[in-house]
């Protein structure tokens, strides 16, 4: 009789396969599952907020209550229309091009130079910021709100003057308004090299009265845009509150009866694609009201992010200023990184959704920048990048693959042992254990390394998914695009025949390559004595290919080129052992 510890210690083979098995396809349905795009949404019902006002728009400023102003409803237009219907200030960087509208003084056309909407250099610049009464209408706006309403502000309607006809980096642009009652408000705007515009506003009080005005920012977007829709990625309303980064869902505003406000001192607040990025950050040591909104307009949503900032009591004859930071555009890490020191901009790297595995995620995506920086190419980088990690890996590998090719010489001496002991399922485990014991050896030791790698290829998968640096980035052949699958096809002989596959028969090369190396690597594992366990194992490196296919190549290329790697290791000792 063996006592119940010894039944517990006692390792049943057929059993570890199936949780191996079991574990694997859970951990690729998985990613099917939750990071898959979510199926489209149905047309929306009508709704109409308790809270909002005539015509949709966000409450006006009450007497007691300063509250950020919304866009008045106006006719769609088209974008050229739009651009057409106010005076505008031309925008002229090296990486951003686009207008300021004089009338309310919105910054709202921005166009990227460096990024397009495709892999061609013909196609169409990427727009993150589009005109206000346009289709798809997304801009920010600054301004004040006064706590006594019959004092004349400025708003979306107001015609602004401006000294200079364009804004670059070297020459900022300062517009003016007067209330005609004693109130002159002045704008300058000022964009550095790359995509962070700096609004400071200010007021001259000659009214011969003290007035109260809360600065304020908000970005407003029209429309519910479309959305990679992947669980494993944020895109909506986010920012970082108090310190903490807080990430709202479009559907949740949508489906709320009331906006989402924050109390806050600094931090920053936008709205996220999966590659790019309009924010407002105000002066990091100021008092704020932070919210996030939506309403309907002609049953068209629009969403709105803002800030009211504190009240500056104006005394006649003083004036009062306030500052804030547009980011509107790419969310290239190490220039997140570099606003957030220079201006103190607590977290804005998070606006990149490096995820749960963000102390591997980012360092990964640094050292994986830092390659692509010798080498020129982010593959390579990816290749060179898995070698290291064997090599870190090294140690807990070897020891797995001395005890696999140990079972493997094994294997005759465990099937003779089966056949022995057919009918006392008792007796062979026993005799078993006493064989591992004996020859010094680990079952369950070759499931370490693949223990250790689910970190490295969650991470992994997150840099070139979130990373816009690997968007677009080429490898060699028919890989222009790591971040994207695989775009050739087992099902139209690679392109040969004229026919274009559905998704679910988009299985390339790279996941052809990735299954065989799979293959391979199993075979010099020891088989199941099982014929059952041994088919079912057969079938893995099928089911694999086909479940990575959809993933991004860059993924795929690394998990070939491990397998290859992991092989040549295994091979090397199975050699040494005399095998």
């Amino acid at each position: 009789m063996v006592t119940g510890r010894k039944r517990k210690e006692a390792m049943n083979e057929q059993r570890n396969l199936w949780i191996a098995i079991a574990t694997s396809v859970v951990i690729l349905l998985g990613f099917q599952f939750f990071f898959a795009p979510e199926p489209s949404d149905a047309v929306r019902e009508a709704q109409i907020s308790e809270e909002l006002g005539v015509n949709g728009t966000v409450p006006q400023p009450s007497a007691t209550t300063p509250t950020v102003p919304g866009m008045p409803a106006v006719p769609t237009i088209n974008r050229d229309a739009a651009l057409a219907g106010s005076p505008r200030i031309s925008i002229d960087t090296p990486r951003v091009k686009g207008s300021i509208r004089l009338v309310g003084s919105l910054i709202d056309d921005i166009q990227l130079q460096d990024y397009r909407e495709t892999e061609d250099d013909n196609s169409p610049l990427i727009h993150v910021l589009n005109p206000a009464g346009g289709n798809d209408a997304y801009f920010a706006e600054f301004g004040w709100v006064a706590s006594d309403r019959n004092i004349v502000v400025p708003n979306s309607e107001t015609q602004w003057q401006a000294d200079s006809e364009t804004l670059t980096p070297e020459n900022p642009v300062t517009l003016s308004w007067d209330n005609g009652a004693g109130l002159v408000f002045e704008r300058t705007i000022s964009i550095d090299e790359n995509y962070m515009f700096s609004v400071k506003q200010s007021v001259q009080n000659d009214s011969g009265s003290n007035v109260v005005l809360h600065p304020y920012g908000l970005i407003s977007r029209k429309g519910l845009p479309t959305t990679a829709g992947f669980y494993i990625l944020h895109e909506g309303p986010l920012g970082v509150i108090d310190g903490t980064l807080t990430e709202i869902d479009y559907d949740d505003l949508v489906d709320s009866k009331a906006a989402k406000e924050y109390k806050t001192t600094g931090g920053w607040l936008g709205l996220t694609d999966k590659y790019w990025l309009v924010a407002l950050a105000p002066t990091q040591d100021e008092a704020l009201t932070a919210r996030f909104s939506h309403h309907l307009e002609n049953n068209t949503d629009k969403f709105q992010t803002d800030y009211l900032g504190s009240g500056r009591d104006i005394a006649s004859g003083t004036s009062a200023t306030s500052e804030t930071r547009l980011f509107a555009g790419a969310k290239e890490v190490t220039l997140l990184d570099q606003y957030a020191e220079e201006y103190g901009i607590t977290n804005f790297d998070l606006a990149i959704d490096f995820g749960w595995f963000y102390f591997l995620t980012k360092p990964f995506f640094l050292f994986l920048q830092w390659l692509n920086h010798l080498v020129g190419n982010f593959g390579v980088s990816i290749l060179i990048f898995t070698v290291l990690v064997k090599a870190v890996l090294y140690p807990l590998a070897n020891k797995s693959y001395k005890s696999m090719s140990a079972m493997k010489k094994l294997q005759p001496q465990i099937v003779k042992l089966r056949e022995q002991f057919a009918d006392d399922r008792q007796r062979q485990q026993q005799e078993m254990m006493a064989i591992y014991k004996r020859e010094k050896i680990n079952p369950a030791s070759g499931c370490l390394p693949i223990v250790v790698q689910i970190p490295v290829f969650f991470a992994l998968y997150k840099v070139l998914f979130v990373s816009i640096e690997m968007r677009h980035a080429p490898f060699f052949g028919w890989i222009q695009d790591l971040s994207a699958p695989d775009p050739t096809s087992l099902f139209n002989l690679f392109g040969l025949i004229p026919w274009d596959p559905p998704q679910m028969l988009m299985i390339g090369v790279w996941p052809l390559i990735m299954g065989v190396t799979m293959f391979l690597q199993q075979k010099l594992n020891p088989a199941p004595a099982d014929p059952t366990q041994a088919k079912i194992m057969m079938f893995l490196p099928l089911i694999f290919t086909v479940m990575l296919a959809s993933f991004p190549a860059g993924l795929v290329i690394y998990w070939a080129w491990n397998n290859l790697l992991s092989i040549a290791q295994q091979r090397y000792i199975m050699y040494k052992m005399g095998m």
